[in-house]
């Protein structure tokens, strides 16, 4: 799944897209294209791209592929290490395919923490030292909606539409 992203200037939104329409935007901006901060809109955190497209890959080797994998502990009962060690593939597979499974069903549909988290790192960034701030963090972690629109009223109308918009499936649960 590609990520959205939404690139501001300054108060100015840029675009939204993709990193391709991301990248293409910004290179038909030219010099212009300066104080330009990147947010990814799943999480609201800022983000870089290269502008210079993407990367070839390597062409791949024979044998198997390197997944990357990495070992981790997890903490189960007994009844889950039986469950497990029953499955086909072994526990290890099966973990896999249970958190895919449940990533896949969680795809469109951002969780309220989830909108709240990345509302509050965008706008953390872009109006962190604007008044209405903390207003606006504790009526949005209090799902306070009316509150939340209120506070942001007198951001530029770019930072607030995107805030607001980020915000809005915590507000729908």
């Amino acid at each position: 799944m590609t990520r959205t992203l939404t690139a501001f200037a300054d108060e100015t939104w840029i675009a939204t897209g993709d990193e391709e329409e991301i990248r293409a935007a910004l290179n038909a901006m030219g010099k212009d294209a300066q104080n330009i901060l990147l947010f990814d809109d799943v999480t609201g955190r800022q983000v870089d791209i290269d502008l210079r497209g993407p990367v070839a890959e390597a062409p791949r080797g024979r044998g198997r592929p390197r997944l990357g994998v990495q070992p981790r502990e997890i903490t189960l009962l007994p009844r889950h290490w039986e469950w497990l060690a029953a499955q086909p593939g072994g526990a290890s597979a099966t973990l896999r395919r249970l958190v895919e499974a449940a990533r896949k069903d969680s795809v469109g549909s951002p969780s309220p923490r989830a909108a709240m988290d990345a509302a509050y790192h965008f706008l953390t960034v872009m109006a962190g030292d604007r008044p209405g701030y903390e207003a606006a963090m504790r009526a949005l972690y209090a799902k306070d909606k009316s509150a939340f629109e209120a506070a942001c009223a007198p951001w530029p109308r770019a930072i607030r539409d995107h805030g607001e918009a980020l915000a809005e499936p915590a507000f729908a649960a």
